[in-house]
């Protein structure tokens, strides 16, 4: 789960993380009272969207304007900004050419910026381990320093039996090129965003930049955090933070139905139960010259509701040509499938290819429910033989 940036602030500031001084606002009224309370001589006004490259992006139907972050010098500037910004769809890199629409500000007081730093704390799948990820190479996407400059990346992997140690930070600041009371304060940034990511089980705490200012202080100039969702139970004033415009709504519908979903570019949706078969069925997909619209795990046990609930979002998106649907009846029934796509298919009105294939408990009684169902759906023997007539039938019916 993903917040707003001064949603991820306010909860490092409560760990003990510098950052500026700023209010969130979703009206130029209040944005420009925001600036008036902060007094600040330059003011960074800044769309709230969970999406990066907010200042490079631009709004929809102006591709040649101003960006997502802004300067101003004047409460009125501020309003101007703000007027700018609200309720417009904000383009970026990570957007897609969709983009997002803006419907927070975040008022910032500026700062005077000697050093642009990058800083972030995550799992390293490989080791298993957290691992603090530093570069003096701050402001940039992190993607693009691993690509020109592998060398930049600083790494310091924490072991779980000791946990963050001071000479891990320490060894760290004299890598990024820090003196002085500069250690003590990166020491500082390292120990809150460690304290905050394991008190509240995030998934990452990433600071792009942290900022060096002229007096010698680090401020947390951006702020991203995002968390596990498995723990959420953990952590209710967490969830409260959630901002359910900023996801896709069919991903949205699934977690409360507890289906994995992931919605993705392609025409033809997946259907299937275990998440490795899941990508063993979109992988053959891609290999037969198609693409998946989605990844969809419906689980081992789940229920007919659920089952009709996925179909249900499958049919929904308006880019899939197809589907394809890949059960292996262990713990979950091929009958219950098979009852639950038939009314699916009813209720919503399924007018695209359907290719079904079946294997394990009931699957002769599956099998032949679909075939009495009176729908037009093309059986398959295995899933090699589902994905070539799936990809053929949707080729033939764009014909």
């Amino acid at each position: 789960m993903n917040i707003h940036e001064y949603q991820a602030k306010a909860l490092l500031r409560s760990y003990g993380m510098p950052v500026p001084e700023g209010h969130a606002a979703t009206t130029a009224d209040e944005a420009t009272a925001a600036a008036k309370a902060l007094g600040a001589p330059v003011t960074v006004v800044k769309a709230q969207i969970h999406a990066g490259g907010r200042g490079a992006g631009h709004f929809a139907g102006k591709p040649e304007g101003k960006g997502g972050v802004r300067l101003a010098r004047a409460p009125a500037e501020v309003a101007q900004a703000a007027n700018a910004m609200l309720g417009q769809v904000l383009v970026t890199k990570q957007t897609g050419p969709a983009g997002r629409l803006v419907r927070t500000l975040y008022v910032e007081s500026g700062c005077d910026i000697a050093r642009e730093l990058y800083f972030s704390m995550l799992v390293d799948r490989v080791t298993g381990r957290l691992v603090i990820v530093a570069s003096p190479d701050g402001g940039m996407e992190i993607e693009e320093v691993a690509a020109r400059t592998p060398e930049r990346i600083f790494k310091e992997y924490i072991d779980p039996a000791k946990g963050l140690c001071d000479y891990q930070s320490r060894e760290l600041a004299v890598r990024l090129g820090l003196k002085g009371r500069e250690i003590r304060a990166f020491q500082n940034v390292v120990r809150a965003a460690y304290t905050a990511f394991t008190g509240l089980d995030a998934a990452i705490v990433e600071i792009n930049p942290l900022v060096v200012t002229g007096a010698g202080d680090l401020l947390a100039l951006d702020a991203k955090m995002s968390f596990d969702e498995n723990a959420l139970y953990r952590h209710p004033e967490i969830a409260k933070l959630r901002d359910v415009h900023e996801e896709d709504p069919r991903e949205r519908e699934a977690a409360e139905y507890g289906l994995a979903y992931v919605g993705l570019d392609g025409n033809i949706g997946c259907m299937v139960n275990g998440a490795g078969l899941a990508m063993a069925t979109m992988d053959i997909i891609k290999m037969e010259g198609e693409e998946p619209a989605n990844f969809l795990d419906v689980g081992g046990g789940a229920t007919k509701e659920r089952v009709a609930a996925a179909f249900r979002i499958l049919i929904g998106d308006p880019k899939v040509r197809g589907i394809l649907v890949n059960i292996f009846g262990g713990i979950m029934r091929c009958d219950v499938i098979a009852e639950a796509i038939i009314a699916a298919s009813h209720e919503t009105g399924l007018n695209v290819p359907l290719v079904v294939r079946l294997a394990g408990t009931n699957v002769d009684r599956g099998k032949a429910l679909l075939a009495e169902s009176g729908l037009t759906i093309i059986p398959a023997d295995d899933l090699g033989d589902a994905a070539r007539k799936i990809v053929a039938a949707v080729r033939n019916a764009g014909a």
